[in-house]
């Protein structure tokens, strides 16, 4: 196979040249497209996926250690708020991987979600392949400013704490109530649905999200109504 278009996204996205450009292929080979090729393909992406996973894992393990003086479980919960599938599939979407990715057919018309989940599986293949090819200290610069870069946005937007219960706290506090959640709308096929969650605290609608599950759709409902009461502290501060 024609492999430049991958030695050129090396060049221009990752910024070195692959010793083994081989590695870069497989790790944007998913199941599928081996399964869909057997005679001309035999490896996916899965193997450098579990390496960049562990990889990852331990990067942003000793970043956070280092650089911040928290109990274990604050930093459990910002460490998963800057690996979780949206941040890393975020980062691969930014680095423009996404049409070098080979996929069968089939998987190419799947759902938005499973596309999602895809590419953040190629970024854990993409760093698995950088340290092999390339090295550790490779591999932890690409995740420093791919990943980690994002640890003040998390901080200050507080996305690391569980919306739910946060919009619940600060709901009590301010007025008094428990948020309740309804359903709004609900569309598509049963293996791909939307569901669109109305977060209401007494008669006030104070977020709409929408997600592949109910549960999903509660939670960036909860995320609006955290962003809501926190706009009204921040006015309220000011006019002090």
């Amino acid at each position: 196979m024609d492999t430049t278009p991958y030695q050129e996204f090396a060049k221009e996205k990752l910024g070195f040249e692959y010793n083994d450009i081989n590695l870069l292929v497989t790790a944007l080979t998913h199941r599928s497209y081996v399964n869909e090729h057997k005679k001309s393909t035999h490896e996916h992406n899965e193997r450098l996926e579990f390496l960049g996973d562990a990889i990852l894992e331990m990067v942003s393990s000793d970043f956070l250690y280092r650089n911040y003086n928290e109990p274990e479980g604050i930093m459990t919960a910002w460490r998963a708020a800057l690996v979780r599938t949206e941040s890393i599939g975020d980062a691969g979407k930014k680095l423009g991987y996404e049409p070098l990715v080979r996929l069968s057919k089939g998987e190419k018309h799947g759902s938005e979600r499973a596309h999602d989940v895809i590419l953040a599986d190629c970024f854990e293949a993409v760093i698995g392949s950088i340290y092999l090819d390339q090295g550790y200290e490779t591999a932890k610069d690409f995740i420093y400013k791919h990943i980690l870069s994002k640890i003040d946005e998390i901080l200050e937007e507080g996305t690391w704490r569980d919306a739910k219960s946060w919009f619940q706290e600060l709901a009590q506090k301010t007025d008094g109530e428990t948020p309740v959640y309804r359903t709004l709308k609900e569309e598509g096929p049963d293996h791909d649905k939307n569901f669109t969650v109305g977060a209401y605290v007494g008669d006030k609608l104070m977020g709409v999200g929408v997600g592949h599950s109910k549960q999903d759709a509660q939670t960036a409902a909860a995320r609006e109504g955290v962003k809501k009461y926190r706009t009204e502290e921040n006015k309220t501060a000011k006019n002090q």
